[in-house]
């Protein structure tokens, strides 16, 4: 981007599709951006600049101006990708309590067996299986799927699954 707008501009533009030409914002477009703003934890951003904003919160306000857009529903194409993990935890509690329909693509299977109610399995680009995470995601399809030993476990704090992975080691004769 090679202009500079404020985090409340970047995502008032979210109710573009839903003007007419030339059609000024209204109060209630206003409304659905302090709304996201707050949704997205980004209500002390409202005037900052965005390109002052770090690769987690821009990727807050690109929520958040998908927020505005009022969707049904969200495709969302590795949401958590190149963030700190502290905003991929923020984006997937965002998104889990937005009561709409999502599909995500994640590679992180502790946040899709965490934050999804429905998983499929993909391997070379075709559905290996699908299912909810806790009788889907099993040791046997995570090594047919990446050629890794894995152990599942509960994590003793959250009650999530929790994975390790590992290369099994190779028996020598001495």
């Amino acid at each position: 981007m090679s202009f500079d707008l404020t985090v409340e501009q970047m995502v008032l533009l979210g109710r573009t599709p839903h003007k007419g030409l030339l059609e000024q914002d209204t109060k209630a477009d206003h409304e659905l951006v302090t709304e996201a703003l707050a949704k997205t934890g980004l209500s002390a951003y409202r005037k900052r600049s965005y390109l002052s904003l770090s690769g987690g919160e821009k990727q807050r306000v690109v929520l958040a101006r998908a927020i505005t857009q009022e969707p049904k529903f969200m495709i969302l194409d590795e949401p958590t990708n190149h963030l700190d993990i502290r905003y991929q935890l923020e984006i997937l509690e965002t998104v889990k309590h937005l009561k709409i329909g999502l599909l995500a693509a994640l590679h992180n299977l502790e946040q899709a067996a965490n934050y999804c109610d429905i998983i499929y399995a993909l391997k070379d680009g075709r559905v290996v299986g699908y299912g909810e995470p806790e009788t889907l995601l099993t040791e046997e399809l995570i090594e047919e799927i990446y050629g890794v030993k894995c152990s599942i476990y509960h994590h003793p704090i959250t009650g999530g699954l929790g994975f390790h992975y590992y290369f099994e080691k190779e028996q020598t004769d001495e």
